[in-house]
């Protein structure tokens, strides 16, 4: 079901600056931004000259597990508080959570839409004199009342292979004047300029995925080994986190510096609707965003399943490729009856692909397939 979509890169801008770096520039005139090969590695420098060793960070409790490792290497301690069914935090128990060794509290913009409590967030981040960190990954182009959304905070990060066909690549936003003057980029800041290990490994996937695309059983074979839908106990989120200790490859930063946002961002809000139409009427599928604000480019079309593993099986037989569950929870949240919420939406939800690589035609294809 995928198509190139040709009109995403623009070679011209490689002459007149950097496609991304001007996204941002244009729309978040107040921040600075550097790129890294990782969000987490971003994190880690964003953090690293505010924080003291033995101090917290407040994350939602539905989070990919790795995504707290760069706090534990700077010693400090990961505290999960509880959300809401609609992503927003639970603030009483995000409240009771906060003391006074609390360096920052971080925020989470799912799929690429802001979540909800932006404003009760950073009022309580300011009460409590911590930082606030704005957690954008799956949004890298999304803009929310006139903010790119990433930016909301005192600093905050997004992920560019969420974005782009590209290895890695990552951007860190500092908003906050203090973080600003306090920060100290670490060797694995900016693009490398050289071709390296990511880079040859990336061309030689992406050629094995176009050769598996075209026998489907054998690309069904291979996404479900590679899926996200394993084990808990398998995932090592250190070693995961290891992993990305890398900058920024060569490839990432050729592809951001042509990409035009514009109409991969019209590509991606095109695709959500598609899934819109075709989901439309069913009561066992559950959309979590009925609504596509302006300004927003959904990084997924994420639904709620009544029941999971059935529907994913639906999607594979009518040829859907990248449909998945997410996230695995880190152990000590799934095993925490605090956490019921995230533990509901973590068995029920699952995510379909809207990136600008597809057409629209083959979602609405789709539709014709899947059983009623």
């Amino acid at each position: 079901m995928i198509r190139a979509t040709p009109s995403v890169f623009d070679a011209s801008r490689s002459k007149s600056g950097d496609g991304i770096g001007s996204f941002v520039e244009r729309h978040a005139p107040d921040s600075t931004y550097t790129y890294y090969g990782s969000g987490k590695i971003a994190l880690r420098d964003g953090l690293a000259g505010l924080v003291d060793p033995g101090e917290n960070v407040l994350v939602p409790a539905y989070l990919s597990p790795a995504v707290v490792e760069p706090f534990h290497e700077l010693g400090l301690e990961s505290r999960f508080y509880a959300i809401r069914e609609t992503f927003a935090p639970d603030f009483a128990d995000l409240e009771a959570r906060i003391d006074d060794d609390t360096a920052a509290v971080m925020s989470v913009n799912y799929f690429g839409f802001p979540q909800p409590g932006l404003e009760r967030i950073a009022a309580l981040t300011d009460e409590h004199d911590c930082y606030h960190i704005d957690d954008n990954a799956h949004a890298p182009i999304s803009v929310h009342d006139g903010t790119l959304l990433g930016t909301h905070g005192d600093f905050g990060v997004t992920t560019l292979r969420k974005l782009l066909p590209v290895p890695d690549g990552a951007v860190l936003y500092r908003t906050g004047d203090e973080v600003r003057a306090q920060f100290e980029p670490s060797s694995l800041a900016g693009r490398s300029d050289r071709v390296g290990t990511a880079d040859c490994q990336f061309v030689a996937t992406s050629v094995a995925r176009r050769l598996l695309e075209t026998v489907p059983s054998l690309q069904r074979s291979v996404d479900i080994v590679l899926s996200d839908d394993v084990d808990p106990s398998s995932v090592d989120p250190r070693s995961r986190y290891d992993d990305a200790k890398i900058p920024m490859s060569r490839i990432s930063g050729a592809v951001a510096s042509v990409a035009d946002p514009d109409p991969i961002r019209a590509a991606r809000r095109e695709n959500f609707r598609a899934w819109q139409r075709v989901l439309d009427g069913r009561d066992d599928v559950t959309p979590l965003y009925d609504a596509l604000p302006a300004g927003i480019s959904p990084y997924e079309f994420a639904v709620r399943a009544s029941d999971q593993v059935a529907f994913l099986d639906e999607l594979n037989d009518a040829g859907v490729v990248g449909a998945h569950s997410w996230p695995i929870l880190r152990r000590s949240v799934r095993e925490d009856e605090t956490y019921e919420t995230s533990i509901r939406l973590a068995n029920e939800l699952v995510a379909l692909p809207v990136h600008q690589g597809i057409d629209p035609s083959t979602i609405d294809a789709v539709g014709d397939r899947l059983r009623r």
